[in-house]
């Protein structure tokens, strides 16, 4: 059987990441949550005070962007690979309100997009692979077989990433949340360097009112369908 590379774009908290562990799981393919990576460079530049609520010192971050080790580890205990810095697994601090407040600004940064852009490349070049994100059908994999852009109303989103987050132990206010996709969904958008967009060839996904298992088994026949095309 062929593989191909699945590449999945779309908005903050619409479930790609979902989606594409699924897929890799089903299909035996690689997965890379590339929001992840820019996740963790995000809590690198807070750890060392790059980056707060008044300031941000670019400079200081490309800088550093050297000293900033990317891997994923299989942990066969959640069935997905986690998100190391720098040897130390931060998966879990990587996904708090705070990395989320500024996550998009890092992504932002050209050099910053440059650096993990080669890295994605290189991980998906003997195909066989989901990957998921802002830029994937765009700038990525421009030739994926198959391209998705998932989306669904800023209140929903807001509203499954609210529950994950205090299912995760974090206080946070279903509004702070709201507020903070909206946020995001522009600077994404809005972006001079690989700006969110629907690829051309992307099949547009909104899933505001599907379940998850809807979702997959719709995505898995897609899926299907081009690996015997």
């Amino acid at each position: 059987m062929k593989k191909i590379t699945i590449a999945i774009d779309g908005f903050s908290s619409t479930g790609k990441s979902t989606i594409a562990k699924q897929l890799a799981n089903a299909l035996e393919y690689i997965y890379v949550d590339t929001g992840a990576m820019y996740r963790a460079v995000t809590l690198y530049a807070l750890r060392k005070g790059f980056i707060d609520a008044e300031n941000f010192s670019i400079n200081d971050l490309v800088a550093d962007l050297n000293l900033i080790d990317l891997t994923f580890v299989y942990n066969e205990n959640v069935g997905f690979a986690e998100m190391y810095l720098n040897a130390e697994n931060v998966e879990k601090e990587i996904r708090t309100m705070n990395v989320s407040n500024y996550v998009s600004k890092v992504a932002a940064v050209p050099e910053v997009r440059y650096q993990l852009v080669k890295q994605q490349q290189k991980m998906g070049k003997d195909k066989g692979i989901v990957m998921d994100g802002r830029d994937i059908g765009t700038v990525v994999f421009p030739d994926a077989e198959l391209k998705l852009f998932m989306t669904a109303s800023p209140e929903k989103r807001a509203m499954r990433r609210y529950k994950e987050l205090i299912d995760n132990g974090d206080d946070v206010k279903y509004e702070e949340v709201l507020r903070n996709v909206q946020n995001r969904d522009y600077i994404d958008s809005h972006r001079e360097d690989s700006p969110l967009r629907q690829a051309t060839d992307a099949i547009a996904f909104d899933n505001s009112d599907m379940g998850l298992k809807e979702q997959f088994d719709r995505i898995m026949n897609l899926a299907q369908r081009t690996i015997n095309t």
